[in-house]
């Protein structure tokens, strides 16, 4: 008699406690509609990096507020390595690349394995080369002592954006 009593407590511990733990469920606000994307503030770090690196550190200007910045490094011991990431309007992703180290290598890393094909993109009054692959594609350029790279999973419409609103500097 008496384990029968002990699994029927159990059973009705464990329904009182389904029970408190719904109603808190339905009591505490909660937005389902939220983005949990949370932007970060990436200007200490850009202007920290500007002024660590040998090369113009470049970053967007003038891009809407439905572009998200999501992610920002400077690392000065892997070949000056500037990053900052992005969730574009259409919620891909692209991130701006910067390194004076050795280009072939740098590329195929940032760009999850992408190629160099022969084709290019005129951006303003830049030049791209365009590389493409399984994952990510993306815009390349090489000048003043580093490599530039707009990669993402976003269209080739959307990367030629993020290169068209780049600002290189050096504070």
């Amino acid at each position: 008699m008496k384990g029968k009593q002990t699994v029927r407590d159990m059973v009705l511990s464990m329904a009182a406690i389904g029970v408190v733990v719904a109603g808190v469920y339905t009591l505490v606000p909660h937005d389902d509609s939220a983005d949990p994307v949370k932007p970060v503030d990436y200007r200490v770090e850009l202007i920290t990096a500007r002024r660590a690196a040998p090369y113009p550190v470049a970053a967007p200007v003038g891009l809407p507020e439905t572009w998200k910045p999501t992610s920002v490094s400077y690392d000065r011991q892997e070949s000056d390595a500037w990053h900052l990431g992005f969730l574009d309007p259409d919620r891909e992703y692209i991130a701006v690349e910067q390194s004076s180290g050795p280009v072939e290598k740098f590329v195929h890393e940032v760009s999850q394995k992408a190629t160099k094909t022969e084709k290019t993109l005129r951006v303003g009054d830049e030049t791209w080369q365009r590389w493409e692959g399984p994952k990510y594609d993306a815009l390349v350029r090489e000048e003043k002592g580093a490599t530039t790279v707009v990669t993402g999973t976003a269209s080739q419409k959307r990367l030629a954006e993020m290169a068209g609103a780049l600002e290189a500097k050096k504070s």
